[in-house]
């Protein structure tokens, strides 16, 4: 089971967002029979079938084995990862496009790019778990308050600066071979390294919603 799999084909997509087979995915995170699966859902075996039947064309759930009981063979099923993310390649011919526009200051641009990468390290993992190999990457997440706006700006500003200093420090701009790249033993290009997708990203972090208190709980004040 993959921790995440990212969802491609805009037929699956949409049977992943049935509110009924989302709950079944959520709880075939642990394998289970259509039996046990209508007892946790409050939908008859009949019905809950009918999703798994779906879901399993889709390739979301998967057998992963078969138990003879009397004269009725169940069938147990797993989804195929822990949780799913909805490609925009599902949404291909309205996908956003970052290269249609480049604005380091555009909220929309960071979407562009954020649409970008769930695209290409879903097809990563897929390749990577096709040829059981581990996947290099690497990931920063934290929080950082500015106490103005000027010093976000300076913050961004040195930022950029400190990133195009260490691209130009590691970059290799080895030209390729003449009839292009040739793969050494160890699977490297021959004659250039291996290109990775560098992206940074800075935005506000969501408010909290804040309780508004009840009448009851304002007369107690």
């Amino acid at each position: 089971m993959l921790d995440i799999e990212v969802i491609e084909d805009p037929a699956a997509a949409e049977a992943s967002l049935d509110p009924i087979r989302t709950r079944i995915l959520h709880e075939l995170a642990e394998a289970g029979s259509a039996t046990q699966l209508a007892a946790k859902v409050g939908l008859p075996r009949q019905k809950v079938n009918y999703h798994l039947k779906a879901l399993e064309r889709h390739g979301l759930v998967e057998l992963v084995e078969e138990r003879r009981k009397g004269n009725v063979t169940e069938r147990v099923l797993q989804a195929t990862a822990a949780s799913y993310l909805i490609s925009p390649l599902a949404l291909a011919s309205v996908a956003p496009d970052p290269h249609r526009f480049s604005d380091r200051f555009s909220a929309f641009w960071l979407l562009a790019l954020a649409g970008r990468m769930v695209q290409e390290v879903g097809k990563l993992i897929a390749g990577a778990a096709a040829a059981r190999q581990k996947l290099a990457t690497f990931a920063i997440d934290g929080e950082i308050t500015f106490r103005t706006a000027s010093d976000r700006a300076a913050f961004a500003e040195e930022l950029g600066v400190a990133v195009t200093r260490l691209v130009d420090k590691y970059h290799d701009a080895g030209a390729l071979p003449p009839n292009g790249p040739r793969t050494s033993a160890s699977g490297t290009p021959a004659g250039g390294g291996r290109k990775h997708r560098l992206v940074v990203a800075l935005h506000p972090v969501l408010k909290t919603p804040t309780k508004t208190p009840s009448a009851k709980e304002q007369d107690n004040d």
